[in-house]
């Protein structure tokens, strides 16, 4: 009966619910299952309509998906990008702009250029300069961000060929419009690149222990190229997009897209460290914030506040990380002890013992 019991718990302990709960906890995207199945429960019950405009939906996360992608490929190596949002208004200015001079191919070319450009420039600071990327893409942020008014002269640019982005924006294969279907093509293609390819795997190993990386012979200033081209070329196709679909490019543009696109790597498990992440991850937080987006927008909600709620969910992501909460933990412990070593060592100097610990002491007697 004893062997009857334990083979009973165990196969309890081992059963749907408790795989589930193991796979969870062993990947990093299970923290963004968890949240997409509460925004997606909110979703449901406070805006159903969400899931039958689903063209729109699925519009937004395109969108938001595109350049949390890129973004992700820096991530992982334990570098930020925060170039992109400016990447995305000037790229849609530099393709409207030439589109408008000879045709729509030359425009697309010239704005990926731009992407890639813009890319090398913040590799060359990062890898070659040593300069922190943080601050590298924060001045290159500002600069773009310049440039596109500059190029616009501080006005959106209409597209002339309306009828190109008329049809660019009509579905091809049923709901899904040109927009989802790259968005989805590229999320393979680099899903491919990080998982299959030796170079994309080596991603993980920089942002893991860089010196660890150095040692084995990964050349890693080249992977830091290959991040952050990877990461503006994928920006500029969104920009390219954005404006097209709207037959107009905004200088403006991307703004709102930054928070959302690192709250959706961040959600999707990716650490900002890097060495841990996955293009999975980042896929699940792009589809948790753009139905989120959706919902706010048919409530009426401004975008300012619609701000607020994703930072939230940001804040949330961090603190439920369980790097995060061992770091608060430890911090916490640390300080307690600091505390208590503080009231031991004064209650040596006067020659007296501390009020609480001989009230613990009398309780103990």
């Amino acid at each position: 009966m004893t062997d009857q019991s334990v083979i009973k718990v165990g196969s309890t302990a081992t059963g749907f619910f408790g795989k589930l709960k193991t796979v969870l906890a062993r990947r990093t995207e299970g923290r963004a299952v968890v949240l997409f199945a509460i925004i997606a429960s909110f979703v449901t019950i406070s805006q159903p309509l969400v899931f039958t405009a689903y063209q729109v939906t699925l519009g937004r996360i395109a969108l938001i998906g595109l350049v949390a992608l890129g973004l992700t490929a820096v991530i992982l190596m334990g570098e930020l990008d925060l170039s992109v949002a400016s990447t995305l208004a000037v790229s849609g200015v530099i393709a409207v702009t030439v589109a408008n001079q000879t045709n729509m191919l030359i425009g697309v070319l010239a704005a990926l250029a731009a992407g890639v450009v813009v890319s090398l420039i913040n590799a060359f600071f990062v890898a070659i300069v040593g300069i922190n990327s943080f601050i590298a893409t924060l001045g290159m942020l500002f600069a773009l961000r310049g440039m596109a008014f500059v190029i616009s002269d501080e006005a959106p640019v209409k597209l002339l060929n309306t009828d190109l982005g008329i049809a660019f924006g009509q579905p091809l294969i049923g709901p899904l419009t040109p927009r989802i279907l790259i968005f989805f093509l590229i999320f393979i293609a680099i899903q491919v690149f990080v998982s299959r390819v030796k170079a994309g795997r080596e991603f993980l190993a920089v942002g893991g222990n860089r010196q660890a990386a150095y040692d084995a012979g990964i050349p890693v200033k080249r992977r830091i190229f290959t991040g952050f081209i990877i990461s503006g070329v994928v920006a500029s196709i969104a920009g390219i997009i954005n404006a097209v679909e709207r037959t107009s490019a905004d200088p403006t543009s991307g703004s709102t897209v930054l928070l959302a696109s690192f709250a959706a790597a961040i959600i999707g498990g990716n650490y900002l460290k890097g060495g841990k992440g996955s293009i999975v991850g980042t896929l699940i937080g792009a589809a948790s914030l753009g139905m989120l987006q959706v919902a706010l927008t048919i409530s009426g909600i401004q975008i300012p506040v619609q701000e607020i709620f994703i930072g939230g969910i940001l804040l949330i992501a961090v603190i439920t990380d369980p790097s995060s909460l061992r770091a608060v933990w430890g911090s916490l412990s640390t300080t307690f002890q600091g505390i208590k070593n503080s009231l031991f060592s004064s209650a040596r100097e006067k020659g007296s013992t501390p009020s609480i610990v001989k009230t613990g002491k009398e309780r103990g007697n």
